[in-house]
């Protein structure tokens, strides 16, 4: 076999399974898409993006999203409080002030922290930060939204802490060395120089981390609840869109009914909403990027 068949061979495998992870994605996008269509055959789509009561599982039935919307994105706000402020600051800490042996044991132990299953840190959340919330505010309910929020915003912080750190080592030295020349102090060329220049890296890190929020699902199960409801309390119990995905799919609906299909319907919402936000996130990434 001659070298320029062989290559053209491997070409052509990889190709194939670059293709893999598109074809992927097309078929989940078909399928949520498919079986929407027949939940939207039924209930009115302004009714369902729009409508405030969730209650598919009991008569009488309505399936307004916004408590599940409501729910979820008050797990992603109580979660961004905790982890973009604590990775961006960690990230500035270990690449611009730490010495190099510390950078080397404090990150990947901080990263370990992205390999614990979810599901551990949602038993983390209900039965060690939850006893703790209620020293403190004996009204909150054993499922809620803000351990669960504590939980997630520890889960994300390496992904910010990471993202946002190999961002800033990136920049190079030389702009740091101008600054100093200029008679900057540390302070001022990490926030004056560093972090504008590395900035399309930690909004990625922020945006991907938000999405990764959006899409946890066992914690938010087992911690916040499965109470749909609007409310901005994080002490009460809510339900998110993924808590729903859970509840329906642990069985006890039947197939082919309503209550099925909104599933897809919700799946679908969540699916366009994570697709919204990596998209938003490589047009940031484009928009700010520092070529050196």
């Amino acid at each position: 076999m001659s070298k320029k068949i062989r290559e053209g061979l491997i070409k052509k495998i990889l190709f194939i399974f670059g293709s893999v992870s598109i074809l992927i994605t097309i078929s989940i996008f078909a399928t949520l898409l498919s079986e929407s269509l027949i939940f939207f055959q039924k209930v009115p789509i302004l009714n369902f993006l729009f409508g405030t009561k969730w209650t598919p599982l009991f008569k009488p039935q309505n399936f307004g999203v916004l408590p599940l919307v409501a729910g979820t994105f008050l797990i992603v706000i109580f979660s961004s409080l905790i982890s973009l402020p604590i990775g961006l600051l960690s990230a500035i800490y270990l690449s611009e002030y730490s010495h190099m042996k510390v950078r080397k044991i404090v990150k990947p132990f901080i990263e370990i922290l992205a390999g614990i299953p979810s599901i551990v840190y949602g038993y983390f959340a209900l039965t060690t930060i939850t006893p703790i919330i209620r020293k403190f505010y004996p009204d909150t309910s054993i499922y809620n939204a803000l351990s669960a929020s504590i939980a997630v915003g520890i889960m994300t912080i390496p992904m910010v802490l990471s993202l946002s750190e190999d961002s800033m080592r990136a920049v190079p030295k030389s702009l740091r060395e101008g600054a100093y020349a200029l008679g900057l102090t540390k302070l001022e060329v990490v926030f004056g120089v560093v972090i504008p220049a590395s900035f399309s890296g930690i909004v990625a890190s922020f945006i991907l981390a938000i999405s990764r929020a959006i899409g946890e699902t066992m914690i938010v199960a087992l911690a916040a609840g499965a109470t749909p409801k609007l409310t901005l309390n994080p002490l009460e119990s809510i339900q998110t869109m993924t808590g729903f995905i859970v509840q329906i799919s642990q069985g006890d609906v039947v197939q082919g009914t309503i209550e099925a299909h909104s599933l897809f319907a919700v799946a679908m919402l969540l699916f366009v909403i994570t697709l919204t936000m990596n998209l938003l996130s490589k047009l940031i990434v484009n928009r700010f990027k520092e070529d050196y």
